[in-house]
């Protein structure tokens, strides 16, 4: 018998999600479920989140169009993580860019320590 597979939720009722353009593998955003959310995506094929912010289901691209279709869900191996495969109808970032991921960090790396 196959165990059915749900996300194990923090103190706060909620789960990571990556989310990813099945097609371009782009990470697109990072957000949050809640058992509802979880629910309505797999019910309707469209991802919906909690908006810790908001305090609130949110459907992504409600407002702005830019549906997520959800492709493939998949749980990490402690069942606290999920990726989300979806194809994107526009922008996942709410200011206009693809991914939520368009800032580079500068850094310099380390010299190589020889052993």
């Amino acid at each position: 018998m196959k165990k059915e597979l749900k996300p194990r939720y923090n103190a706060q009722g909620l789960v990571p999600v990556i989310v990813q353009d099945v097609e371009s593998k782009y990470v697109l955003m990072l957000a949050w479920m809640n058992e509802e959310a979880f629910h309505l995506t797999l019910k309707t094929g469209l991802v919906h989140f909690w908006s810790r912010s908001r305090q609130e289901l949110w459907l992504k691209g409600a407002t702005s169009g830019n549906y997520l279709h959800l492709v493939e869900m998949s749980i990490d191996c402690d069942e606290d993580t999920l990726l989300v495969l979806v194809h994107a109808d526009g922008p996942a970032c709410h200011t206009g860019e693809t991914s939520c991921f368009f800032r580079n960090v500068p850094f310099e790396p380390s010299p190589a320590k020889s052993n």
